[in-house]
């Protein structure tokens, strides 16, 4: 069975025991740890189409990965298919049109890198090691959002392997129904193998960096920064992160491991306009120190990356928002001063400006109202510490919970969040329920935030 479809399979086909496997298996979460019956790495659509064909005819469970980021861990199945997107790793860049074509193994490093070649961009994550297929297919935020929206937003057209095993292409005047259903809805439709992007002016140098104020201004400095970020210009996006400091060379060597407050900032106009805009930020308390200039935009979109490295145990707990009440931020420094491992944090990642001017019906992600995210990002070494971190993480999700809004971030949902799923997607649910009915009505695709077809 196995040696007849690897016969006709020009990607890599691996099983339990081969060389690579185990590595082929690993992602970035590292308590997901399963065992596919057989792993096969894609090199083309065909291969996809191949593979997708062969699970059908034997009744396999089937996981996608593409980056291998998503904190679910879905990318991996037990005793099934595990298709890996993660060689396709092409982009091509239109610089006159202002448009990406980028295959699902893509980073968003990778993609960041072409682009910029040109000086072009388009609204990504924070963590250059994210994979592009991934995010863009859950909504899609970043540093780009308030001034050019969501991923999801600047998705043009999509080729697309479907359950049955077609290749299909999706756009605004092709299967315009499962275009719809593929900007926001997750990887419940088919498996994307071209991703076509709008692409912006960004940089290539962009005014960026962090402010960090001590904890116990963590009220002051968080209470201005909710007044701030309502009414700041769409160029400008300034998170906040509240966590134990890590040995940064700009702070105090007797702050590292203490409990700090981060603003981190980008703007994407021109800088000496933006450092008018930021100076207010250093008046929110009494900074322990910055780190803020010119950088090239790719280099920002790296400086998280350190923090969020491949083979810790990760567990996240999210909300949205769509004004920080008192409420909300009494409950964030409650939780931000007991954290359970020098690793988790607390962040509120800005969105609103041009996310919030899409229409919430016109595309499966409809969280528009959605200002801030909330992501509790619980993470740590040892499976020892799984029950203390995961409980406080949990406990500061309930309590936070009267103070969010509708709607919740698909790609942040836990494995074990499957009763926030039709509450995540909001108004645009029921839809999403009719047409997994009439691209997958087998739920051949259901290692994913699932919409069940019944």
């Amino acid at each position: 069975m196995i040696d007849e479809f690897k016969a006709h399979f020009r990607g890599d086909v691996l099983l339990p025991g081969d060389a690579g496997y185990d590595e082929a298996r690993q992602i970035w979460n590292a308590m997901i740890d399963r065992r596919p019956a057989l792993i096969v790495r894609c090199t083309s659509p065909e291969d996809v189409v191949q593979a997708v064909k062969f699970a059908r005819k034997h009744d396999l469970l089937v996981s996608i990965r593409g980056g291998g980021h998503n904190i679910a861990g879905n990318a991996v199945c037990d005793d099934g298919l595990m298709i890996d997107l993660s060689l396709m790793k092409g982009v091509k860049v239109n610089p006159r049109d202002r448009r990406a074509m980028v295959e699902p193994g893509c980073t968003l490093g990778d993609f960041d890198a072409a682009a910029q070649a040109h000086g072009l961009a388009t609204p990504l994550g924070i963590n250059s090691t994210t994979g592009v297929a991934g995010l863009t297919l859950g909504g899609g935020f970043g540093w780009l959002s308030r001034k050019y929206g969501m991923t999801v937003d600047n998705l043009l057209s999509a080729d697309v392997v479907t359950a049955d095993g077609r290749q299909v292409r999706a756009s605004e005047t092709e299967n315009e129904d499962l275009f719809w259903g593929l900007r926001g809805g997750g990887g419940n439709f088919g498996i994307v193998t071209s991703f076509e992007f709008q692409l912006h002016p960004v940089g290539p140098d962009v005014l960026s960096g962090l402010i960090v104020f001590p904890f116990d201004q963590a009220k002051s400095v968080i209470t201005q920064f909710a007044w701030f970020t309502e009414a700041m210009p769409d160029e400008l996006t300034v998170w906040m992160v509240t966590r134990k400091a890590p040995p940064l060379p700009f702070l105090p060597a007797e702050v590292h491991g203490k409990e700090v407050v981060v603003l981190a900032l980008c703007y994407v106009g021109e800088p000496k306009e933006g450092e008018k805009l930021i100076a207010p930020l250093r008046g929110f308390g009494k900074p322990l120190g910055e780190h803020i200039g010119v950088q090239p935009y790719t280099a920002w979109q790296q400086a998280f990356d350190p923090l969020l490295t491949k083979g810790a145990r990760n567990y996240w707990k999210s909300h949205n928002f769509s004004r920080l009440s008192d409420g909300a931020i009494d409950t964030i420094i409650e939780y931000a001063s007991k954290l359970p491992s020098s690793q988790c944090e607390i962040f509120i990642g800005t969105i609103g400006g041009q996310t919030g001017r899409v229409a919430p019906e016109a595309m499966a992600y409809s969280s528009r109202d959605a200002n801030y995210v909330l992501n509790v990002h619980g993470r740590w070494e040892s499976a020892a510490e799984d029950q203390r971190c995961i409980a406080w993480a949990r406990e500061f999700f309930a309590k936070s919970q009267p103070f969010a809004s509708s709607g919740a971030y698909i790609n942040f949902l836990t494995q074990d969040e499957t009763d926030r799923i039709a509450f995540a997607y909001g108004t645009t649910y029921n839809r999403l329920v009719e047409l997994k009915k009439k691209y997958d009505p087998t739920n051949f695709f259901r290692m994913n935030q699932n919409i069940k077809p019944a």
